[in-house]
């Protein structure tokens, strides 16, 4: 509680409440996200299953969560994942990417929320052509 204290006397509530605000807005992205997967939601709490969760999501083996530990690595690995998880959702874009490393958490809340998002599976070790098929299987009938 001190930690707390110590904030928001040095930089202010405003600032604490905004960081507060954003880190809800993730994690209630991230159980969207989740269940929209066929993964279970409450993940999007729980530090550490969460990766495993997102592993699983873009077809990464879940020992993958590991490389999160790993220094100065782990900045690679997790725009590497973000970028796979936009593929998993049909956005192929280098537009997609950019807007999905720098507006990440909401992004992500959009791929979320938005009903003509849909969840292609796994992109991890197969072709971008066979995420094309896959995602031309998916799409419509016109």
């Amino acid at each position: 509680m001190e930690f707390i204290t110590q904030i928001s006397e040095q930089y202010g509530g405003g600032v604490f409440l905004l960081a507060v605000f954003v880190l809800l807005v993730g994690a209630i992205a991230k159980w969207r996200l989740f269940s929209k997967c066929d993964q279970p939601g409450l993940a999007a709490f729980i530090p550490g299953w969460d990766l495993i969760v997102i592993c699983e999501i873009v077809g990464r083996p879940k020992s993958h969560a590991i490389l999160f530990l790993i220094p100065i690595f782990n900045i690679y690995f997790l725009l590497r994942i973000v970028i796979e998880l936009v593929q998993s959702f049909g956005k192929n874009s280098m537009v997609d990417y950019i807007f999905a490393l720098v507006f990440n958490v909401f992004y992500i809340l959009n791929m979320a929320l938005a009903y003509n998002e849909v969840y292609y599976g796994p992109v991890y070790g197969h072709s971008v052509s066979e995420i094309q098929e896959r995602k031309a299987r998916y799409a419509p009938a016109a």
